[in-house]
């Protein structure tokens, strides 16, 4: 691999340099790589959300693609700065959970943690290890370099405990996961998850109660609802999301990550 396409995923904002600064390291060694700006607007120290993005975004890059992801509150402890090699695709960052939802669900995967000081910027800081652990090797990465190259086997991967929908009768408890740019609550029920609870029964009278409100619509799309109305539909990255039409559903039901919502049948 020389050249190819490296993403960049971090909570760095874009009134302060440091995404700036990575990409100076990473074309300064592979000049010929195209970078994408995934996002630099993950909420700071959260991994849950930085761990959504990329489940969003990572199957639509090409092969090959590394992944460079940096949300990393624990920068200069003893969590491990790790490269992984997975069917599809590299990631590059904190051993801390960030990369949960894009690992194969099983040992389908190859890691290493970052100890060849070959492959670092020197010296070393305790609290920009972006610039100088990350951005070098995913550059290298770009280059060629093989996995092995970066430093010794590193099997286990840290995971996030992710919530799951509870069933209670025939109901379902759902979690709030992450509110969006938009408002958007984003929740732990996948559309697989839904289809199966659904199993032989029909949609319709399928409806929500979130919070203090009772028989919020379960929709297809946002035009479906009228306007301010409060609603639920499977967004672009395969979850279902409660939004309010042209409004933030974040504001319009005040309720915040670690809230619960019930599914349920009429």
């Amino acid at each position: 691999m020389a050249g190819g396409v490296l993403t960049l995923t971090t909570d760095f904002g874009l009134s302060d340099p440091f995404a700036g600064v990575m990409k100076g390291v990473i074309l300064g060694i592979a000049p010929d790589v195209r970078i994408v700006d995934l996002t630099h607007e993950i909420p700071p120290q959260n991994i849950l959300a930085g761990a959504l993005a990329l489940e969003a975004a990572c199957r639509y890059f090409p092969p090959g693609t590394i992944h460079l992801a940096v949300v990393d509150p624990g920068v200069g402890s003893d969590r491990a700065p790790v490269a992984i090699q997975t069917e599809r695709a590299y990631f590059v960052g904190p051993d801390n959970g960030l990369f949960t939802l894009v690992l194969p669900p099983d040992s389908a995967y190859r890691a290493v943690r970052l100890t060849n000081p070959d492959y670092h910027l020197h010296p070393v800081s305790a609290t920009f290890h972006g610039r100088d652990l990350f951005a070098p090797v995913a550059a290298h990465l770009a280059r060629g370099v093989a996995l092995e190259a970066f430093g010794e086997p590193h099997p286990n991967l840290v995971r996030l405990s992710m919530p799951q929908p509870i069933p209670v009768g025939s109901s379902l408890q759902l979690h709030i996961l992450h509110a969006d740019h938009f408002g958007n609550l984003i929740t732990d029920l996948t559309r697989d998850a839904y289809l199966a609870w659904l199993g032989a029964g029909a949609e319709e009278g399928v409806c929500l109660s979130v919070g203090g409100a009772e028989g919020v619509r379960l929709l297809r799309t946002y035009a479906e609802a009228q306007p301010g109305e409060l609603f639920a539909c499977f967004g672009s990255a395969g979850r279902l999301e409660i939004a309010a039409r042209n409004a933030s559903g974040a504001r319009h039901t005040g309720l915040t990550p670690g809230a619960y919502v019930t599914l349920q049948r009429d």
